[in-house]
């Protein structure tokens, strides 16, 4: 165990986190190895990863390699392993040499194959999430758990601060309308960690068929609720910073309408427009780009309203719905059969 202790103690030293103070700096739960690495040792792991499972400045994986663990098979969320995927892009791996077995859980399929889980003995999960019921990759955590849950594999959660944790907003979800954006009946800002969410799941029953998964969660160190939390990474494509994940529960609502909300832009979720609104005092044009191919409006001029240089205030509010569906004169096509799943 010392060991473990002596090597976080170096990573530490050498890489805190970006922006957080030298004393009691915020600590995700992949931070604290003398806590988890114990328990992979002999080991052959199954990770579920992106590009935000960090260890200071350290992917989980290559942290995990560089103490000779048995890192056998690696999940990706949505947007991927690199997190440049657009948003509903389908992601394939090429049998590429690697040391481990690469596997999408965005696209032939979204639930882990017993097939897929052959060979390991432990899963682990380490994505950074934003605290919305619409956010895929708890999603994709529900199913990893339930997966888990059919094979008997214990999962291991290592918990990260949830930048939207200090409140809870929003209509619940009407399970009628679950979906891959909504699987629980949780509200849209729903204030947990994904290792908050991974115990309510398994505590409640939600898994198929009631099953419970053998789970263990990593929580994290020197964080609650109301304390910031600034990412040191965006978590997926089209939230580049602390402005966007903080309006991006308002925000996200307008996917299922005919506006923009800025994809193919480099000020996603911090501005909505369309062709047609009747302010013309701002406007943008989205563009075809990595993380947004395709995007609404794709090369056209869209007029709207901006929240751009604002200071982050995080909190949740439908009254820029309501306004911009007034100004668009309540037309029938304003909201699409999508905004029910995520509303």
């Amino acid at each position: 165990m010392n060991k473990w202790i002596i090597v976080f103690g170096f990573l530490l030293a050498c890489h805190l986190p970006d922006g957080q103070p030298t004393q009691k700096p915020v600590l995700p739960g992949a931070y604290l190895l003398s806590e988890y690495i114990p328990k992979l040792e002999s080991k052959r792991i199954g990770l579920v990863v992106n590009h935000s499972s960090l260890v200071s400045k350290t992917h989980l994986v290559d942290t995990l390699i560089r103490l000779n663990m048995q890192v056998a098979k690696v999940f990706t969320p949505e947007h991927g392993f690199t997190g440049t995927a657009s948003d509903g892009e389908q992601v394939e791996y090429r049998d590429d040499y690697r040391p481990f077995e690469l596997i999408s859980l965005y696209g032939k399929n979204k639930k882990p194959t017993q097939q897929q889980l052959e060979g390991l003995d432990v899963m682990v999960f380490d994505i950074q999430d934003v605290g919305t019921r619409f956010y895929t990759y708890i999603s994709t955590m529900h199913l990893v758990m339930e997966a888990c849950a059919e094979r008997g594999l214990p999962l291991l959660i290592l918990d990260r601060p949830n930048p939207n944790g200090s409140y809870v907003d929003g209509p619940v979800l009407d399970t009628a309308h679950r979906s891959f954006v909504g699987m629980h009946p949780i509200p849209i800002v729903h204030g947990m960690t994904v290792g908050e969410l991974s115990l309510m799941i398994n505590g409640e029953g939600w898994l198929g068929g009631q099953l419970r998964c053998d789970l263990e969660v990593v929580p994290v160190k020197n964080w609650d609720h109301q304390m910031p939390y600034y990412l040191p990474v965006r978590p997926s494509p089209n939230l580049p910073d602390d402005l966007s994940i903080s309006l991006y529960p308002s925000l996200c609502l307008f996917e299922g309408t005919l506006l923009s909300v800025g994809r193919g832009t480099d000020f996603a979720f911090q501005q909505i427009g369309h062709p047609e609104y009747p302010d013309r005092d701002y406007s943008f044009t989205p563009l075809s780009r990595e993380g947004a191919k395709w995007p609404p409006y794709e090369n056209e001029t869209c007029y709207g309203r901006s929240w751009i240089g604002q200071t982050p205030s995080y909190s949740f509010t439908i009254a820029p719905l309501i306004d911009a569906y007034h100004k668009m004169n309540k037309r029938k096509d304003f909201f699409t059969n999508y905004f029910t799943k995520l509303a």
